[in-house]
């Protein structure tokens, strides 16, 4: 690993080895990891590479074959995902998966399901409407009628709802317009910034990923194939060329947006 140095914050989650299965398919194979107190870490890679296994087996709705998961210097791998939640990992999973007949109130209200005093819930939720205004507005509403951007922002509000240490965000971006895109992940940010939330987010738009990411893996077929942090990998020649599609002129003209964006960060 060549992320921790002694000045770098705690590694609030550690992966050595880890190896998880769909029946005989090896779908994660030998991945070590770790991401850090306060990061944003992206996870990077095609359909089919693993990413979406990784983050199931983390939180628990996978069991691993091998390896050991590490959080806050706990091993947790193979504990049911209820008891990962208490520990303070969120997993937001790719499609969302709100309870559509159910308001958006209840569904924000069930991400406290783990937490017992009311009073502090209420503020919670306070605090994810101020950071989604929209779901405030139509908190009476069945979820299952809001639009796509609108149920991510649902799905994400949920998560907070158990004062994650760690979210695991798994395709936010999936079936979203360009501007919703750029919405979310301005709010991902904030949530970094502002409520502590420590991320690790799986995404194929490798572009909106690395501009918001400290640090990044990729992945192919199981396996990580490169580790860096975003902005070496932003101007990558294989993750511009494999990733983002891009010339060497759009190259170095992303340098340039990369240089830019730092600063309103």
């Amino acid at each position: 690993m060549n992320q921790q140095n002694d000045a770098s914050p705690k590694t609030i989650l550690k992966i050595d080895n880890l190896e998880s299965y769909y029946g005989p398919i090896v779908a994660i194979r030998g991945v070590s990891l770790e991401v850090r107190e306060g990061q944003i870490v992206t996870v990077l890679g095609a359909n089919g590479a693993g990413k979406t296994t990784l983050l199931k087996t983390i939180s628990g709705v996978m069991d691993p074959e091998k390896g050991t998961i590490a959080f806050l210097g706990e091993e947790i791998q193979g504990q049911e995902p209820d008891r990962v939640v208490r520990k303070g990992i969120v997993h937001v999973p790719e499609g969302r998966e709100i309870f559509p007949l159910l308001s958006v109130a209840e569904n924000i209200e069930l991400g406290a399901y783990t937490k017992n005093d009311k009073a502090a819930s209420a503020n919670d939720m306070e605090m994810v409407y101020s950071y989604f205004p929209i779901l405030k507005e139509r908190r009476a509403q069945a979820a299952g009628t809001l639009s796509g951007g609108q149920q991510q922002m649902l799905a994400i509000g949920r998560g907070l709802m158990a004062q994650p240490k760690l979210m695991l965000l798994d395709e936010p971006s999936l079936g979203l317009s360009p501007l919703l895109t750029q919405e979310i992940f301005e709010i991902i940010r904030r949530l970094n910034k502002e409520q502590r939330v420590t991320m690790m987010l799986v995404e194929q738009n490798a572009r909106v990923a690395l501009d918001t990411a400290d640090f990044g893996y990729v992945m192919e077929l199981g396996r990580i194939v490169m580790e860096d942090d975003a902005e070496t990998l932003n101007n990558s020649k294989d993750v511009q060329e494999f990733y983002l599609g891009v010339s060497q002129e759009e190259s170095q003209r992303g340098q340039k947006r990369w240089k830019q964006r730092k600063t309103w960060r």
